[in-house]
Formats: structure tokens, sequence, C-alpha cells
């Protein structure tokens, strides 16, 4: 029997990171090959002797049990991830993406860690910012899904402070992400409800 092929399972849409740590996890799998058949002592039945023997090798066997539950747990990984992310977004989860500043904001950096998709949909990701400036009474900065070049729509808003410059919170992406899509931070100030001028961008 052929081993399953690689490139069937996983198909085109993973991404470059996420395709490598499969592979590797596939290449374990295949190497280690199928359980060996029982021998025609443990056909038989038990015996007295196998008894002894049973309990002589215990230790072994329980570091062989450990191994084939880690086999069983990588398998089932593996399944998980192709029927969860079958279809494809376009972005593999665990996705960190470098931001830098533009000219209104220079010296600024942040880095933008995108979670797994719960089951509705949500993309949880994370923002660590440092380098923005405080702004003006209820001016805030808000994290905007670009598609196609534009800002698409907000997955959360944060706000800095004089002292620290920086912060880390948590926000959510709840659409359909495509290839493609990307995220940069706008400076939003009182009285303008429409995207502001783009402070970080992503890191070329």
């Amino acid at each position: 029997m052929r081993p399953p092929d690689f490139d069937e399972l996983i198909g085109p849409d993973v991404g470059q990171a996420e395709r490598a740590r499969l592979r590797a996890v596939h290449d374990l799998l295949v190497q280690a090959g199928p359980p060996a058949e029982l021998s025609p002592e443990l056909e038989a039945g038990p015996t007295l002797a196998l008894t002894m023997q049973r309990r002589q090798r215990r230790g072994g066997r329980r570091v062989l049990l450990l191994a084939a539950a880690v086999a069983l747990v990588a398998m089932a990984f593996l399944a998980g991830y192709i029927t969860g992310n079958g279809k494809g977004d376009g972005l593999s989860s665990g996705t960190t993406m470098s931001l830098v500043g533009t000219k209104a904001a220079p010296g600024a950096l942040a880095s933008l860690r995108i979670q797994p998709a719960d089951a509705a949909g949500n993309w949880p990701m994370k923002i660590s910012v440092t380098g923005l400036s405080k702004l003006p009474a209820h001016g805030y900065y808000t994290v905007y899904l670009v598609r196609n070049g534009k800002p698409f729509a907000p997955c959360g808003f944060f706000v800095i402070s004089a002292r620290d410059r920086g912060t880390s919170v948590w926000l959510n992406a709840p659409y359909k992400l495509q290839p493609h899509d990307t995220w940069v931070v706008t400076k939003q100030l009182p009285g303008n409800h429409e995207a502001g001028p783009v402070v970080l961008r992503p890191k070329v």
C-alpha cells in the first residue's frame, strides 16, 4: 500500500510556514510505518510463560504505548487541521505580521498575531504596539482589515498613554478572510468616523 500523498491531503491553500510544519509531521508518520503483525504466540492466547514475559517487559511496553499515543495525536491533529481548514482562507493560524510606522508615526512598530479561528468564524488576534503618540480626548487608533488595497472593516480599537506610548490588546476579525488580506493601523481623531491616516502598515 502506497503512503498517503501529502499534497493530496493538504492542498495548495496552506501557508508556507504551516505547510512545512505539517510536512514534517507527515514524514515522521510515513517513516514510522504500520504496526508490526502479532507473533504466533500472541495470536494463540496467553500462557504462564507469556504472562511472566509481559511482567518483565511492562516498562518497555509503556514506552511503546506512549510512542503510539504520540503518533495518534499527530494523526488526529493532521486530520483535524485538514477538516477545519480544507477550504482555506488564505491565512494560516498562528501567523505573526510585523507592522512599521508611516510618515505619520515614524519610529512606531507593532506585531499582529492571528490566532486560530473558532467554530463560528471569529479570528482572535493580538496586537502589541510601541512608539505611538497619545491622541487628543476621544481620539483612538483602529486596526483595519485591508482588502484589495483599501480599508475594508475595523477589527478593534485602542488608545495610548503619554507615558508608555505603547500597549498590547486583543482584537477580533469576525469576517471570512481571503487571500492577500492584510491589516493597517489608522489614527482616528474626534468627529472622524471614516478610516483615518495610516500610522502603521505591514513591513515589506
